[in-house]
């Protein structure tokens, strides 16, 4: 079938067009096959373009290295997928082929950017009836992420939010706009900081507060505001040391944090020593932090077809919509990746 492919780790010229990528095989009961109708480039896809996570995606891919000698090449990368249900495995009983589906597709398994894609019946949920393939392709990793970093890790629902107020570092990629329209959803107060020129954007969606982190020093700006209850950071960095003495002390305040070192560290010092140096690392953060009366966490994305079932309602009801910044055919997957890799790309 046709794929867009890569044979080894690198920049945007590993990419390979190939019409000879192995057809998905079903292997367990609870797999369906989607024909991708769209698919959606993250900047997961560029690093793992790059070879960032190999170690600890490969042992998931193979955990017991039974398939000695080879490799995970020829790999396709993407994570999105809208599309349409082909097949069905014989334990799947809430599809049927014909099903307009969508999916995040974790990162250990063959990707999107291909003419068909298996999936685990528990990761798929059905499409939003009020989205095209299109627009639908654009959610589910990103919603995912900060569904996973908001709700799962964070304990926020919409019975708990309602005057919360919220600060959301990075604002304007794709976990940022899901997050803002997220927690406006569940009625929270929401501050929101990007650039200056995606500031209409931001605020289209819903933000309370909107802060340039360009227009001046941003931890001044921001300790000029009220505390928060909750932080949520896809910015990382330097944002660390001083972004918890935003949150408001010994209220149960929670700084949740999307940029890890977990895959570096299994890369860099392979997977138990990778894996000792995370558990050291997150284990003196939160209790340094908890000393301090607040809470540190770390947030990853978790594939889950019922989150993408609520996904799916609060699409409908009009509360979440889609920010795309391009669109590209298939034959332009190199291009997508170098809009990516220029970097801020909206939504």
């Amino acid at each position: 079938m046709p794929s867009w492919v890569i044979d080894r780790y690198g920049s945007n010229e590993v990419l390979r067009f190939t019409r000879e990528m192995m057809f998905p095989i079903i292997h367990f009961p609870n797999e369906v096959i989607i024909k991708v109708h769209a698919a959606s480039l993250n900047p997961i896809d560029l690093s793992m373009r790059s070879g960032y996570g190999a170690t600890a995606l490969n042992m998931k891919r193979d955990p017991l290295k039974l398939k000695t000698g080879e490799t995970e090449f020829p790999l396709t990368l993407g994570r999105d997928v809208s599309g349409v249900v082909m097949e069905c495995g014989l334990g799947v009983s809430y599809f049927k082929p014909g099903d307009e589906v969508w999916a995040a597709i974790p990162p250990w398994k063959q990707g999107t950017l291909s003419e068909f894609v298996v999936a685990s019946g528990n990761e798929v949920s059905f499409k939003p009836k009020s989205l095209s393939h299109t627009e639908a392709a654009a959610l589910p990793y990103v919603g995912l992420t900060a569904w996973s970093a908001l709700n799962q890790v964070g304990g926020l629902n919409r019975n708990n939010c309602s005057g919360k107020r919220i600060l959301i570092l990075g604002a304007s990629g794709g976990v940022g706009t899901f997050a803002v329209q997220l927690m406006k959803a569940w009625d929270a107060h929401v501050t929101a900081v990007c650039s200056h020129d995606a500031s209409t954007l931001v605020k289209k969606l819903g933000a309370d507060d909107v802060v340039d982190y360009k227009s001046g020093n941003l931890e001044d700006q921001l300790k000029a505001l009220p505390l928060f209850d909750f932080i949520l950071d896809n910015v990382g960095g330097s944002t660390e040391k001083w972004a918890l003495d935003l949150l408001k002390k010994w209220s149960g305040a929670t700084y949740v944090t999307l940029v890890t070192p977990f895959l570096i560290n299994m890369d860099k010092l392979g997977v138990a020593d990778g894996m000792l140096q995370t558990g050291v690392t997150v284990g003196s953060k939160t209790l340094k932090h908890l000393l301090k009366g607040v809470h540190y966490r770390w947030a990853f994305f978790m594939p889950s077809g019922p989150s993408l079932d609520e996904i799916a309602e609060l699409v409908d009801s009009g509360k979440i919509q889609p920010v795309i910044d391009e669109v590209f055919s298939f034959s332009e997957v190199p291009e997508a990746f170098l809009k990516l890799e220029g970097g801020h790309a909206r939504g």
